[in-house]
C-alpha cells in the first residue's frame, strides 16, 4: 500500500511517499517513491515576530494543495501531516490549521519537541532493534529546535526538545542560557552512559555527509566534522552555493547546523557520529502504518 507523511517544517516543507510491504516477521519495509521539498521557511516569521504571515500561508496553503494532487496521481490511501517547531511557535497556528484544513482538505497535527523525538524514534526503531546492548543518542537538527532521543539496551530511555535550531542560530537570536541548559543534559548523559554513539538526522547532516564523505556508510568524527565547519564558516553564503553546488535556503543554514552538531558531540562526548538518512518524516509514515492497522482492528 501507498502511504505519505507530510512533514511542515521551520526551514521546509516535504512531502513522502512510501510504498509500505509488511514483512513476514511482521516488520515493515518502505520502499521510497516521492520525496517533494518545499523551502517556505515558515520559521523566519515565527521566530522573530511570533506569528505566521499572509504570504507564509498562502505559500503553505499552496504547497499543501500540491502534495493532496499528487498523492492522488501516486495512489496514496493514508497520510498525515505534522507541523513542528515555527507552527507550534506561532501564536496564530490555530486559524492557519483551520484555514489549510478548510483551503486544501489537509488536516495538520501540530506536535510538541517530546512527540516529535518519538515519531523520531519511530522512524529509528527497526535500525536498532539488534542493537541491545549500545547507547545510541538521536539528534534531529532541524530550522528551530533540536530534538533528542536516547536509545539504551534498544529501548528509549530520554527524549529532549531545546529550542536551538538553524534558523534560530542563523538569526542569533538562542539565548545564552539555553546553549547552558543544553550542554548540562548532555553532559549527564555523558556521566550516565559508557560510550554514547550519535545518530544525525535532518537535511543539513544529511548534505553534509554526502558532500565531504564518499562512503555513505561512514561515521563522522569530532575534529572531521570541526573542521568541515571552519571550512564552511570560511565562505559567503554565495560562496557555498558555487562551491558546494548546493540552493541557497542550504548554503545559509548548513553552518549554523554544523556549528550545533560540533556542540553536541562535544557535550556528550561523543565519538562516532553515523548519519543512515532517516528522519521525521519517515517515523510519520509509521505513524500513519500503525494507524491503518488500528482502523483495521489489526493493532
Amino acid at each position: 500500500m501507498k502511504l505519505a507523511a507530510i512533514d511542515i517544517g521551520s526551514n521546509a516543507v516535504r512531502l513522502l511517499i512510501c510504498n509500505v510491504l509488511q514483512k513476514k516477521n511482521k516488520k515493515i519495509s518502505l520502499n521510497k517513491e516521492l520525496l517533494v521539498r518545499a523551502p517556505i521557511r515558515l520559521g523566519e516569521q515565527s521566530f522573530l515576530d511570533g506569528e505566521i504571515f499572509e504570504n507564509k500561508i498562502v505559500l503553505l496553503s499552496k504547497a499543501c494543495s500540491a502534495f493532496k494532487n499528487l498523492m492522488e496521481i501516486y495512489g496514496v490511501e493514508h497520510f498525515k501531516a505534522f507541523a513542528t517547531s515555527a507552527m507550534r511557535e506561532a501564536k496564530n497556528h490555530k486559524k492557519i490549521v483551520d484555514r489549510i484544513e478548510s483551503e486544501t482538505g489537509v488536516a495538520i497535527d501540530v506536535v510538541p519537541g517530546t512527540k516529535e523525538a518519538e515519531i523520531i524514534y519511530f522512524a529509528f526503531s527497526d535500525l536498532l532493534a539488534n542493537q541491545m546492548h549500545d547507547t545510541f543518542l538521536n539528534i534531529d537538527v532541524g530550522g528551530g529546535s533540536t530534538e533528542f532521543v536516547v536509545f539504551h539496551n534498544g529501548k528509549v530511555v530520554e527524549n529532549k526538545s531545546f529550542k536551538i535550531g538553524t534558523l534560530r542560530v542563523l538569526n542569533d537570536i538562542v539565548e545564552e542560557e539555553t546553549w547552558e541548559e543544553m550542554k548540562v543534559w548532555l553532559s549527564k548523559l555523558n556521566q550516565t552512559y559508557d560510550n554514547i554513539y550519535g545518530l544525525g538526522s535532518g537535511g543539513n547532516i544529511v548534505k553534509i555527509h554526502k558532500l565531504f564523505f564518499n562512503n555513505p556508510n561512514e561515521a563522522i568524527i569530532p575534529s572531521t566534522l570541526k573542521q568541515i565547519q571552519k571550512e564552511l564558516d570560511s565562505y559567503t553564503v554565495r560562496e557555498r552555493m558555487i562551491n558546494y553546488d548546493i540552493k541557497a535556503d542550504r548554503a545559509d543554514v548548513i553552518a549554523p547546523a554544523a556549528k550545533i552538531f560540533n556542540n553536541v558531540l562535544d557535550w556528550a562526548n561523543i565519538k562516532r557520529l553515523f548519519v543512515p538518512k532517516i528522519g521525521l518524516s519517515d517515523g510519520i509514515i509509521r505513524e500513519v502504518y500503525n494507524d491503518y492497522l488500528r482502523e483495521k482492528g489489526k493493532m
